[in-house]
């Protein structure tokens, strides 16, 4: 039987080895346990329960740890980190007419109006709500009066 959990692990190494989604990693505990069961001479239904047991353990202990630690974060890159900002309006944005353009840190983007209503002229300075394919959508940003 030390032969079934040795080939086991091996397989189970190699699996994990040739995916990065961390499938059979609980496995492997399992079958190692088992193995070293076998070794020391324990019958096989022990051998079976402990490979159940170290493999369900393993999964529950390790799962949470690995997705927090191991899953790359998403990080807001290249258009999307626009988003907020302040821009200023060097055409003035129509919508009716599919005009308007706006500068953001040194880069002149197309550019429309977030409600659909209102003309913005040139000058005025916009904050960026959306991306929609190449246009930012803008709309004027109101500047606090100091008291």
């Amino acid at each position: 039987m030390q032969w079934f959990w040795l080939a086991a692990l091996v397989l189970f190494i190699i699996i994990e080895a040739a995916t990065s989604a961390l499938v059979s990693l609980w496995f492997i505990g399992g079958s190692l346990v088992s193995l070293l069961a076998t070794i020391l001479g324990a019958p096989i239904w022990a051998q079976v329960s402990l490979f159940i047991v170290v493999s369900v353990a393993l999964l529950f202990a390790l799962r949470p740890l690995m997705k927090k630690y191991v899953t790359p974060r998403k990080i807001v890159t290249n258009a999307r980190a626009n988003i907020g900002k302040t821009a200023i309006v060097t055409e003035t944005i129509d919508n009716l007419h599919g005009t308007g353009a706006v500068k953001l840190a040194g880069v002149l983007w197309s550019a429309r109006s977030s409600r659909e209503d209102v003309c913005i002229e040139e000058g005025t300075l916009v904050c960026v709500t959306d991306i929609e394919g190449a246009k930012l959508c803008v709309e004027v940003k109101h500047q606090e009066v100091p008291v």
